[in-house]
C-alpha cells in the first residue's frame, strides 16, 4: 500500500518593505483625476492593508520614480530583462529566508527532492540550484520546476510532492513557492490594470512533505479548468514585463464553477463535511464568490481573509500561507484547499489534520 504524506512544516517570508500605501498613491496618481476618486473607493473595498516588496519604494509616490533604485522611472519603465536580473538577485535571497524559517539544521542534508514555484521569473542557472547552494542541501537533490502556472502552482507542488513520497517513504522533500510580483509593475492609466496590480504582494513560502505521520496528511486532488471561461484571466510575457490581464467577470466565474461542481471537489461529501477552508484569498471579491457559491458558515474563509488583509495577494505562495493557519487547529479535521488562476483553472485538494 503507498505510504501517506504529510506536510510536516510551513514557513513563510516576505521583504522588508512595506509598501501598500505608497503603491496605491503611486497608482492614483496615473490615473486622470476625474476618475482618482474611484479608483481609489474601489480599491479600499479591496480588503488589504499590507503588502510587501523586495524593491525600496521612492521616498514621494508622486515623484519620477516609483521604486528609491530609480528603475522604475516615469516613462521609461524598464524591459523584462531588467526586471528577470532584478529576479535574480532577490528572489534567492527571500526563497533562503522563507527555508531558514523551517530550521531544518542538519536536516537539510537529507532532502531528497526540491520543487520550486513561481511565475514572476526565470533564469538557468536558477533559483533552485541557488537554494541549493544557499541552503545546504545535497548536490544530488532531486530538483524539479513548477513554471508560469500563476496562483495555483502551490497545489500542483504539494500534488507532486504526494506522488514522490507515495512512491518513495523515504522521500523527504521541499517545496518553495517564490513570488516577486511587484516587480512587474506597469505604468498605465487605465483603472482595471491598477486595480490589478494593488493586489499583489511579494512573498515566499517553504514547507517540507515527508511520510512522517505529523502535521497535516495530504488525501487527495482534484483540478477542474472552465475552457470557455479561460480569457477571464491571463498572465503573458511582453517586452515590458509579464502583464496579467485579470477580468471583473472572474469572481461569477469562480463562484458558477464552485456552485456546479463542488460535488466533485469534496469527493461526494457535503459541504458540511468540511471542517476547514484554505481557500486562496486572490481578492475579496473572490473569496466573497466562495463564500456564495458553497453557502459557507460566517467564520469559514477568516484565515483566508486575514491572509489577504496582512500580506495581498503573492500568486503561488498565498494559499500556503492559508495553510499554515491550518496547524493551529486540533487533530482530526478535514479541510479543503483551492486556488485559481489562468485557464480559468481552480486546482483543489483535501487534506486532514494530524498533529
Amino acid at each position: 500500500m503507498p505510504a501517506k504524506a504529510y506536510i510536516n512544516r510551513i514557513a513563510t517570508a516576505v521583504p522588508e518593505h512595506e509598501v501598500h500605501q505608497f503603491y496605491l498613491r503611486f497608482a492614483a496618481s496615473m490615473v486622470a483625476p476625474d476618475r482618482r476618486r474611484i479608483f481609489e473607493r474601489m480599491a479600499d473595498l479591496a480588503g488589504i492593508e499590507h503588502r510587501y516588496s523586495c524593491f525600496a519604494p521612492a521616498s514621494d509616490p508622486e515623484g519620477p520614480s516609483a521604486d528609491l533604485a530609480g528603475t522604475f522611472i516615469r516613462g521609461a519603465f524598464p524591459g523584462t530583462a531588467v526586471r528577470m536580473a532584478m529576479f535574480d538577485d532577490a528572489a534567492p535571497v527571500l526563497a533562503q529566508k522563507g527555508v531558514d524559517g523551517l530550521q531544518l539544521g542538519d536536516d537539510a542534508s537529507r532532502v531528497t527532492h526540491l520543487i520550486v514555484t513561481t511565475c514572476t521569473g526565470f533564469s538557468a542557472p536558477g533559483i533552485d540550484l541557488d537554494l541549493v547552494a544557499r541552503c545546504g542541501l545535497p548536490n544530488g537533490v532531486e530538483r524539479t520546476m513548477i513554471g508560469f502556472m500563476g496562483c495555483y502552482a502551490a497545489i500542483n507542488g504539494l500534488k507532486l510532492a504526494r506522488h514522490i513520497v507515495r512512491s518513495d517513504p523515504d522521500a523527504r522533500v521541499l517545496l518553495v513557492d517564490i513570488e516577486l510580483c511587484t516587480m512587474h509593475l506597469r505604468e498605465t492609466a487605465e483603472l482595471e490594470k491598477l486595480l490589478s496590480f494593488c493586489l499583489w504582494g511579494d512573498g515566499c513560502a517553504a514547507a517540507l512533505i515527508t511520510a512522517e505521520p505529523h502535521g497535516i496528511e495530504l488525501d487527495s486532488f482534484h483540478g477542474m479548468v472552465a475552457q470557455e471561461r479561460r480569457d477571464l484571466m491571463r498572465w503573458s510575457i511582453r517586452d515590458h514585463g509579464f502583464e496579467m490581464f485579470l477580468s471583473g467577470h472572474v469572481p461569477a466565474a469562480i463562484h458558477e464553477a464552485l456552485r456546479d461542481n463542488h460535488a466533485a471537489i469534496l469527493g461526494g461529501r457535503p459541504v458540511e463535511a468540511i471542517d476547514l477552508w484554505a481557500v486562496h484569498p486572490g481578492g475579496r471579491s473572490v473569496l466573497d464568490a466562495v463564500d456564495r457559491a458553497l453557502k459557507l458558515a460566517p467564520a469559514a474563509l477568516a484565515p483566508s481573509r486575514e491572509v489577504l488583509r496582512k500580506y495581498g495577494n503573492m500568486s503561488s505562495a498565498t494559499v500556503m500561507f492559508v495553510m499554515k493557519e491550518m496547524f493551529k487547529a486540533p487533530p482530526g479535521l478535514l479541510g479543503c484547499g483551492m486556488s485559481f488562476g489562468p485557464g480559468l483553472t481552480a486546482e483543489t485538494m483535501l487534506f486532514r489534520t494530524v498533529s
